[in-house]
């Protein structure tokens, strides 16, 4: 097994980790419970970044050297990295347990699917020539810091729509989480799709093609830019924002595993 593959397992098992002393820590509120959880999250990111870099270093061996941003696998273990990274980003405004413990749950559940699920393609392989450009790399980038900051504002709207109980943030920091993770997720969602115009011209000599992704990519965009429109200029906030975060990141997971698994399109190889 090469390395990255074990560090990778490693980094599986430290976010299961997470998990247990997160449940912990809600079960005992031990302070000392509370330091080892932000210790498990940094050394997780850590041996998480350098799985991807040992992974992006072997494709080279290979002689097919490539970002490791090609196929499902390894956008599953980046969307996995972009989250926790964002968290450790933002640790100030998102220092929440709740949000924490929700955020490394996703990352483990998308680690734990990229492992074991046999429908992922986990080899090295050479590029298909679409691609062969590094529009890629901006491309699927730019996209995945998008989805990671979507999927904590998702978080907040969905512990804004439980209400108000006693371990959690309260409503305020929730819409102020919701809201400033689209401000983040929104233009970068925004340069995923433009840059993706771009390399589809590039690719297949168009820029829009209403592939399946491509529309659902659109559709989500949509929501959210209502979101925004609704927020600055109708002044809607709480439980209105809350369900529209909620049904954008719906919309993020149709255009992210739905469209992969069953809409068939110009980006099947992605799967």
């Amino acid at each position: 097994m090469a390395a990255h593959h074990k560090i990778l397992g490693i980094v599986t098992l430290l976010y299961l980790l997470l998990f247990f002393m997160h449940t912990i820590y809600f079960a005992w509120r031990k302070e000392k419970v509370l330091s080892l959880m932000r210790g498990a999250l940094y050394i997780a990111f850590g041996l998480h970044t350098v799985g991807i870099a040992l992974r992006w270093i072997e494709s080279y061996r290979l002689n097919i050297g490539h970002v490791p941003l090609s196929n499902f696998y390894e956008s599953l273990i980046f969307y996995a990295w972009c989250i926790i990274g964002l968290l450790i980003l933002l640790r100030k405004r998102l220092a929440h347990t709740n949000i924490t413990f929700c955020a490394s749950l996703i990352a483990l559940l998308l680690m734990g699917f990229a492992s074991i699920s046999p429908s992922v393609q986990k080899n090295i392989e050479p590029l298909v020539p679409a691609l062969q450009s590094n529009w890629l790399h901006i491309h699927v980038a730019t996209c995945f810091i998008a989805y990671a900051a979507l999927a904590i504002s998702f978080i907040a709207g969905m512990f804004y729509l439980v209400g108000q109980k006693r371990i959690m943030p309260t409503k305020e920091t929730l819409e102020e989480i919701n809201y400033k993770s689209i401000i983040i997720g929104f233009p970068m969602l925004t340069s995923g799709i433009l840059t993706g115009a771009v390399w589809a011209n590039y690719a297949w000599g168009s820029y829009w093609s209403w592939d399946p992704k491509e529309t659902w990519s659109l559709i989500t965009w949509i929501i959210y830019a209502l979101f925004l429109h609704a927020r600055t200029t109708r002044g809607w906030k709480g439980k209105a924002t809350a369900i529209i975060s909620v049904v954008g990141f719906v919309s993020v997971m149709v255009t992210y595993f739905v469209v992969n698994f069953i809409l068939s399109g110009l980006h099947s190889y992605a799967t």
